[in-house]
């Protein structure tokens, strides 16, 4: 399964100019638009004057926290997404991207719980029901993550990865057929998706469509010629 995304909500362009002093706000704003350019250290850079300017700001923590996970300092991430659940204990986005940095650190326990707790404060967040759904499947609870990997598709029906990975639950549970559905829909939506051509390959494979199962693996060596060699 993929690792969830970090979160980034919708940005505004800003210019700090030169020699004034910017605002705690206009700062946070720069972080975001850094973030969604992954510029990480730029984000970090001004997240960090966000909150020495007013150390009160939970969004200026969250956008610190996705920026130091991207780097790979989950340690420093989960700190400040901490603290951001301290001054906002209603943040579903603090809440929400804690629990992929729990997944990243293999802490998934964690990462249901905090998505849970997301999804209390914000009912219609996709996101969460996939990053719980994804811990769920690592923790081998198929039937939960077939659950959560169904509502996320509800919400935001469009999205590859949320077919892709429910397909992966489907077959974990020797459901095949099912999971051969959603792995076609994420071909739909994504074309030159290698994953789910593999793991459909592996899906018709195990229904004994030998045919189908070569034809899904020579698609996966036209688009990445290297793709079985990577996985050996």
């Amino acid at each position: 399964m993929r690792a969830p995304q970090l979160l980034v909500g919708l940005i505004a362009v800003v210019v700090l100019i030169p020699g004034c002093t910017p605002s705690p706000d206009s700062l946070v704003k720069s972080a975001e638009a850094k973030s969604k350019q992954s510029d990480y250290r730029g984000a970090i850079a001004d997240s960090s004057e966000a909150i020495r300017l007013d150390p009160h700001l939970p969004k200026a923590f969250v956008l610190r926290g996705i920026a130091r996970a991207r780097i790979g300092d989950t340690n420093g991430a989960i700190s400040d997404l901490d603290e951001a659940i301290r001054l906002n204990p209603r943040s579903p986005a603090a809440y929400c991207n804690r629990s992929v940095v729990w997944q990243q650190m293999g802490e998934h326990e964690k990462a249901v719980a905090d998505a849970t707790e997301a999804i209390r404060h914000d009912p219609q967040d996709a996101e969460a029901y996939y990053n719980r759904g994804s811990s769920r499947g690592r923790l081998g609870d198929y039937v939960g993550s077939v659950a959560d990997l169904t509502e996320a598709i509800r919400l935001k029906p469009n999205d590859p990865e949320y077919h892709c990975n429910r397909g992966i639950s489907f077959s974990r549970q020797g459901e095949y057929q099912k999971a051969i559905l959603d792995f076609t829909e994420a071909i739909q939506l994504r074309t030159n998706y290698v994953k789910a051509y593999f793991l459909r390959s592996a899906a018709k494979e195990k229904m004994g469509d030998h045919a189908g199962a070569i034809s899904d693996s020579n698609e996966v060596v036209r688009i990445d010629p290297q793709a079985y060699q990577n996985k050996n």
